[in-house]
This record gives structure tokens, sequence and C-alpha cells, in this order.
């Protein structure tokens, strides 16, 4: 997939060494995320991310690594790979990228910037969110689930290739240790992240009986 036109107008610094910015996706008529993990006198690592605004690339500092939770993440990580020289990370079997990786990743590996490799399929089957157990531990959730502004809800079905393992994925999450949640699409949620996802179950749940 294509980079989004719009361009991030700036940076958000969410925990001392966790980095986020946004766009308005003009692909999906919905916000798009991305965030750098940037630990002090280290250099960065991006998560799919998203255009930047020239003047804001400083910020990021030297960038080491590129680790993409999906193929429907590409975003401008081949752009941003000949710019900063970094590797890129992605999911083994992933179909349909525009470069291939420089290394291919598999549930429960470790990858730069002190992140897990967690196996999330539903979305795809080669699809995955980070956990970074680092302080009072980081998922960063890609498809599974997204913040429309009020609660969690679930990717439109007709947008997952398995919306059932989607579901099981997300209640997956509840066995995992994180204080912050942070989207693909919509805000970071701090406050009790556990129980707005068990909300979002169960809101699904309800709705689909």
């Amino acid at each position: 997939m294509s980079e989004p036109r719009n361009q991030a107008t700036k940076i958000v610094r969410l925990t001392s060494d966790i980095f986020h910015w946004s766009v308005e996706d003009d692909r999906i008529k919905f916000r798009s995320e991305a965030y750098a993990i940037r630990p002090e006198g280290a250099r960065s690592v991006l998560i799919d991310p998203l255009p930047l605004e020239e003047k804001l690339l400083d910020r990021l500092g030297k960038v080491e690594a590129i680790c993409l939770t999906g193929a429907c993440h590409q975003r401008a990580t081949w752009r941003y790979r000949k710019q900063f020289g970094a590797r890129v990370f992605a999911p083994r079997g992933s179909a349909k990228l525009l470069e291939a990786p420089d290394v291919w990743y598999g549930p429960g590996e470790d990858l730069p910037g002190g992140l897990k490799a967690v196996h999330a399929p539903g979305p795809t089957d080669a699809f995955y969110v980070f956990l970074r157990p680092a302080g009072a531990g980081t998922l960063f959730c890609s498809d599974v689930l997204i913040h429309d502004g009020k609660s969690l809800v679930f990717v439109p079905d007709e947008h997952l290739q398995d919306p059932r393992r989607t579901r099981e994925t997300a209640r997956a999450f509840l066995d995992l240790r994180f204080g912050l949640l942070c989207f693909s699409h919509g805000a970071p949620l701090f406050a009790d992240p556990h129980a707005a996802v068990r909300s979002a179950l169960e809101r699904d749940a309800a709705g689909r009986s």
C-alpha cells in the first residue's frame, strides 16, 4: 500500500523514550498512528512509520531499525530505510511487500527497541503486535483493535481475513502486562487499558448475539 499523502506536523512524547505521531490518512478516511522508541543515547526504532515533515526528522535522531506489524502498514518504510540506512524487520510470510526486508521475524522473537513479537492472527495470518516489557509495559496493538475516540472497537469484518481469530487475539491481550496501549488507528490509551479491551470484547459479543 502506498504512503498517505499527508505528513505529520508534530511529534508527541508519550513516555521518556516513546514518541508518537499521527496523520489524517486519505487512504482509509481515518487517522493513522506511528511510533518511535528512542532511549537516551541510543538510536531510534520506528514502528509502522508514517510520513513526517522533513524538519521533524531530526527528533528521531539516528534510526537503526524499522519494525512492521504487517504488510498493510508499510507506509513510509522503504523511503525511510533508504534515507536513514535502517534495517527493516517484517513478519515471516508477509505478502505484497514492495521491497524485501532485511530481517524476517516470527512469534516470540526479540526485535530492536526492546520489543517482543507477539503473533496476532486475524487481520491476516502474518500479523503481529509488539510488547515492550520495560517499565509499566507497552503494547503496540496494530489492526486488532482501534480507538474511535470514545472506546475500543474492532476493525470492520470486511477488512479482516478472519474476524473470529481477531477476537481470540484480542482476548489473549488480557494475559499480557502493559500499562500503555498504542494503536495503529486512534489515540494511545493510558487509563486502564485491560478494562478497555475487556469492554470491547463484551460489547462485540453482545452485538453479535
